[in-house]
């Protein structure tokens, strides 16, 4: 639910499809371009999601502020590294939908491909790739347990198994 939450700011990403379908029509769906940053990048969103998550969760309390953090993590990524290539940024409104008043921007905001991005990448996977070969799970574990057992055994096999 933790992990959800840090990713679910992307759901009004979904758009993209409609976008994509519709892009040859005499009147394209613009859901992509006219809602992505907007319809799940902002507090009443992430109020939602931290909700929904208390409320599946057995441990509610830790669960949710968990929830709410990861998701705000996820909106300062955005605010660090998300800029258009072409130097387009995506503003974050913030406030919605209790109030249109404060947009969250930064001049130094890095290309969504930028090496700052792609080295954050890199740790985070090293890192995940740590945890699963001394805990012995990882994130593949919520999809596929005989995947997850398969990475965690090839790991072991390629750096040892850790010392207990």
């Amino acid at each position: 639910m933790i992990a959800f939450a840090g990713v679910a700011p992307d759901l009004d990403g979904v758009g993209i499809v409609v976008e994509q379908i519709t892009a040859n029509w005499t009147r394209p769906h613009l859901w992509y371009s006219n809602y992505h940053h907007i319809l799940g990048h902002n507090l009443g969103f992430s109020l939602a999601v931290t909700v929904a998550a208390a409320l599946l969760a057995k441990r509610r309390a830790q669960t949710a502020l968990l929830a709410f953090a990861a998701f705000h993590l996820h909106l300062l990524c955005d605010l660090a590294g998300s800029r258009g290539s072409d130097g387009d940024q995506w503003p974050i409104p913030y406030l919605l939908p209790f109030s249109k008043a404060w947009q969250l921007t930064w001049s130094g905001q890095w290309t969504l491909s930028s090496w700052q991005n792609s080295s954050f990448t890199a740790v985070l996977l090293l890192a995940v790739a740590w945890a699963a070969w001394y805990y012995g799970r990882s994130p593949l574990g919520l999809f596929s347990e005989k995947g997850d057992a398969t990475f965690v055994a090839t790991l072991r096999h390629r750096f040892g198994t850790p010392a207990s």
